[in-house]
């Protein structure tokens, strides 16, 4: 991951995933959406905000995001 995420400087990208593991497995371990946060912690909260019950994050690269089942909409002027 990108060293500024890791000391806290910027935002990245965090795929939420099923916090239940076995049920996760079953249904094929589905990236669920993708949150741009600072760290796990806001990641997760994010994910509960937006309906993601149960949510469990993990960082991922750019190219892993569009695998997701739900992006959220971007604001205008957002990078």
């Amino acid at each position: 991951m990108n060293e500024a995420v890791d000391r806290g400087l910027g935002n990245g990208l965090w795929g939420i995933y099923h916090l239940d593991r076995e049920y996760a497995r079953e249904m094929g371990d589905p990236l669920r959406t993708v949150i741009e946060a600072p760290n796990k912690m806001a990641a997760e909260e994010a994910a509960a905000r937006l309906g993601f019950g149960e949510a469990w994050a993990q960082p991922i690269a750019p190219d892993q995001a569009q695998q997701a089942q739900w992006l959220p909409g971007r604001r205008p002027g957002h990078r």
